[in-house]
């Protein structure tokens, strides 16, 4: 037993550590976006698929040494690619993000993900074999068990201490270990060719077709309420492991509790309790965009996510078959996983133009809940009442009284222009799922006037104003509708960074920054940072930083790595304005730190907002080697003094500590 259970254990540990680690080593690449890790999160449902399908084919169609010799070619052929040293970077695609990070992945650790996750159903039928009637599926939460650990060392222990080259070297070795254990408990086994323990297939007899669907039903609910509620809490705050991990882990605690033996699921009363769960998911979607305290609304997600899933996989546990089976059962549990994952990460995108999936899964949810468990009238009433709320948050949230004039959707999530107000105080304003963007009064003598975060008195516009004699270069990363552009001036020089196609077609189609601008203006697609490293010296007087998506922090903007690339496309003295207004996020003491680490100094303007100017409250961090320059008397009226903590890190490419932000 205990030979099986370490190659489990193990396998799944590394299994679900590498996947915030390929996370976290492509964010950079694709522009920091939540997308990257739904999209990781498919392509590893999609290999566990694979995986799951090839040990079903191997346990089917062959005997216990022949299981043996092909799996130990497998092992080997994938321990070879992680020890040599090539590695094949394909260019990342601005047009085909998705495609570019699946081929990445493929390439970064495809066929060892492969081989490990066959593991877990392999290792299982290799034990039912030798131990005859003992079931096997106790490994199932153990492996689980395994992948929690994971999971749960890489934010708190490996990601803080260890760069990702030592991360990959770790990786590798452990993986080595892993072959060997998994290769003697495959031919130790070989030479039992009986039956799986509970009796011939035969007699146990296979499993019916309705029976599969809901098996691929329960899991794709599951997979897509996972993926749901990553995106949710990732867009609104930072796209980091930390937030991946978090409802990852209680994904994989349901399938441990699950199907570990004892009492940890009830079916009655978790029938009940996914009520509340669906209730609470509900109420976290209408309130994820109105300030709603973090922890507040983490509790609430994750709550909700813990509780639905714990039903789906409970229902899971109480209809597998026998070990005869396993391997059939595996199979169409990861498929609806796989299933429930491209559902959110790539069909969602193409067939709406809001994040619609959520509440939908909501709904498929509840209903399947109501058609496996009980059919009576409280049932009923329980059903009715959660498509009710789910149909009026979705009318609430997508819709609430709002005029949408303008929407669509691609990889870095949905947009829309909306309208409001009348006469003078007509407005529009971009939106990025619920957080505003920008706004533009649509009345001819107001529409130049700069609003919501970039009023005359933010650090930005500051920035840009003082001093006021001859032309400016400014760069600018992120586009929004333009808003800064109201600030150019003939002589002046205006480029935009700016990731997503569609926030561009949106400025130049539905607002008129741009073309009432009297700056030269040019805007560069794609990643703000890799653009630059590519470019000459651009001799910038100003470059903002306002790369924001929502709330959300695109942590590769703000490394010292990318700091270095700021610098070097500022004038002798210019200034670096980084916008950091947020709800959840305290990056002044982080900034402040990055900037007298390499003798710049500092100021944090933090501007009252005006209704009657169409502008809020904002915080900018000025970063300057000029000190005198922020010795104006235009930057003290509204600075504020910041002490970063001593034991505060600075950012850098291998490193970036979420926790030490929140506010």
């Amino acid at each position: 037993m205990a030979l099986y259970a370490a190659a489990a254990v193990l396998s799944a540990f590394l299994l679900f550590l590498v996947q915030p680690m390929a996370g976290k080593a492509l964010l950079p690449q694709f522009g920091g976006t939540s997308a990257v890790w739904s999209v990781c999160l498919l392509f590893f449902q999609c290999l566990l698929v694979a995986g799951y399908w090839y040990s079903h084919r191997l346990v089917e169609g062959l005997s216990g040494k022949r299981q043996a010799v092909v799996h130990a070619g497998l092992l080997a052929a994938s321990a070879a690619l992680l020890l040599s040293a090539a590695e094949l970077q394909p260019p990342p695609s601005p047009r085909f993000p998705t495609v570019a990070i699946l081929l990445r992945l493929a390439l970064m650790a495809g066929l060892p993900f492969f081989a490990l996750s066959a593991t877990t159903p392999l290792v299982q039928a290799w034990y039912s074999r030798r131990y005859g009637a003992q079931l096997p599926y106790r490994l199932f939460a153990v492996s689980n068990a395994g992948s929690l650990a994971g999971l749960a060392s890489y934010p708190f222990l490996i990601e803080p201490n260890f760069g990702l080259g030592t991360q990959k070297a770790l990786w590798a070795a452990g993986f080595v270990v892993f072959a060997v254990l998994c290769g003697v408990a495959a031919f130790r086994g070989a030479d039992r060719e009986g039956s799986p323990a509970g009796g011939s297939v035969e007699a146990e007899g296979r499993p019916t077709r309705r029976r599969k669907v809901i098996w691929l039903l329960l899991a794709a609910v599951g997979s897509a309420l996972l993926m749901t509620v990553t995106n949710l809490l990732t867009k609104d705050v930072a796209p980091v492991p930390l937030l991946w991990v978090l409802p990852l882990s209680l994904y994989l605690l349901s399938f441990i509790l699950c199907f570990a033996p004892g009492p940890w699921y009830h079916h009655r009363v978790f029938s009940r309790l996914s009520t509340f769960g669906w209730f609470a998911l509900a109420y976290g979607l209408a309130y994820s965009g109105s300030g709603m305290n973090l922890a507040v609304l983490g509790a609430l997600l994750c709550g909700g996510l813990f509780v639905c899933c714990m039903y789906c996989h409970g229902e899971l546990a109480l209809l597998k078959p026998a070990p005869a089976h396993l391997t059939s059962f595996y199979l169409m549990v990861s498929l609806g996983g796989a299933l429930g994952g491209a559902f959110v990460a790539l069909a969602s995108p193409h067939l709406f133009r809001d994040y619609y999936e959520f509440p939908l899964v909501l709904a498929v949810g509840a209903a399947l809940g109501f058609h496996v468990g009980e059919r009576n009238l409280a049932a009923l009433v329980r059903l009715f009442l959660t498509l009710f709320l789910v149909g009026y948050v979705s009318h609430v949230v997508f819709l609430g009284g709002r005029r949408v004039v303008w929407a669509s959707r691609n990889f870095y999530g949905p947009l829309k222009v909306i309208e409001s107000g009348s006469g003078r105080d007509h407005m529009l304003t971009l939106l990025n799922g619920t957080i505003s963007h920008g706004s533009q009064f649509t009345e001819a003598s107001l529409r130049r006037r700069a609003t919501t975060y970039y009023g005359p008195r933010s650090g930005g516009a500051l920035a840009i104003r003082y001093p006021t004699e001859g032309g400016k270069r400014v760069g600018l990363v992120g586009l929004g509708p333009g808003t800064m552009a109201a600030y150019g001036r003939k002589g002046d020089y205006y480029r935009f960074y700016e990731i997503n196609p569609l926030v561009i077609r949106a400025a130049r189609e539905k607002f008129t920054y741009l073309a009432d601008c009297e700056a030269e203006v040019e805007i560069v697609e794609g990643d703000a940072r890799l653009s630059m490293q590519r470019e000459p010296d651009q001799h910038f007087d100003v470059l903002i930083l306002d790369a924001f998506s929502g709330d959300s922090i695109p942590a590769h903007l703000l490394t010292r790595e990318a700091f270095r690339i700021y610098y070097r496309h500022l004038k002798p003295g210019g200034i670096l304005a980084v916008h950091i207004s947020n709800r959840y996020l305290n990056l002044a003491p982080l900034l402040t730190k990055t900037a007298a680490e390499t003798g710049r100094a500092s100021r944090t303007i933090i501007s009252p907002g005006d209704p009657a100017e169409g502008t809020h409250r904002a915080t900018w961090v000025l970063i300057t080697e000029d000190n005198g320059r922020l010795e104006a008397p235009a930057f003290q009226a509204n600075a504020v003094k910041i002490e970063p903590p001593g034991r505060l890190r600075v950012w850098t490419d291998d490193y970036s500590n979420l926790l030490a932000v929140l506010r």
